[in-house]
């Protein structure tokens, strides 16, 4: 491009462009075209695929999401698979300690047991109904004990001491017939122990569960 031309553009002028030469006009023509093409394209094309675009790009990102975690997850599937066997391990040893059915009258005698043993005299020993669990059933037995402070202390330690899980709560100890000191004491408790369900069991406490649920809107009227 020579000064002459450059010479033309400066002179050229904007409100009179029929006098412009025509290489001028033709660049003028050319550069209207190409930004009105542009700004159709913008316009009519760009406007409707965006959405789309932008879809896709959401998508994109989601899908990286995804693949990390699932990467995560299959890094870690060795120390996972540790885990679950570990878990598995632990609650085995949990469950070896719930009686079955047929060792719960061995295990209340055991319990009766270990409060003479520690010397204190039983006023009530009364099991009540098992509640029924996940995969468990609860056995609730109210207990009233008399003896001295140090006894049940015994006791305490004895229920610990048992192979089988069992739990003392509800525990309220006042003085037995107005007496005073620590040598003769009432000891009210409820002890629970638990047993495992077997597969039957475990499946009529679940049909019990959901018997009486009813769908949205089609409760009882």
């Amino acid at each position: 491009m020579n000064l002459s031309f450059l010479e033309e553009l400066r002179d050229l002028d904007p409100r009179d462009p029929g006098r412009w030469p025509m290489a001028a006009l033709a660049g003028a023509v050319g550069a209207t075209f190409l930004v009105l093409t542009l700004f159709l394209i913008y316009f009519f094309v760009w406007q409707d695929v965006r959405p789309e675009l932008q879809q896709k790009e959401a998508e994109e990102q989601t899908l990286r999401q995804e693949f990390q975690q699932r990467h995560a997850q299959a890094v870690n599937l060795n120390v996972y698979k540790r885990q679950l066997k570990d878990l598995q391990r632990s609650f085995g040893a949990l469950l070896r300690q719930l009686p079955g059915k047929t060792e719960v009258p061995n295990l209340l005698v055991d319990i009766s047991q270990t409060a003479l043993a520690a010397g204190l005299q039983q006023k009530l020993f009364q099991p009540a109904p098992e509640q029924d669990k996940d995969f468990y059933a609860e056995l609730p037995i109210k207990m009233e004990l008399t003896g001295s402070y140090h006894q049940f202390g015994e006791f305490v330690s004895g229920i610990a001491a048992l192979p089988r899980i069992v739990t003392l709560g509800d525990i309220q100890i006042r003085p037995a017939n107005g007496a005073k000191g620590y040598d003769d004491l009432s000891l009210t408790l409820t002890a629970k122990t638990y047993r495992y369900l077997d597969p039957d069991e475990m499946a009529a406490a679940q049909h019990g569960k959901t018997k009486f649920v009813h769908p949205p809107g089609h409760g009882p009227r």
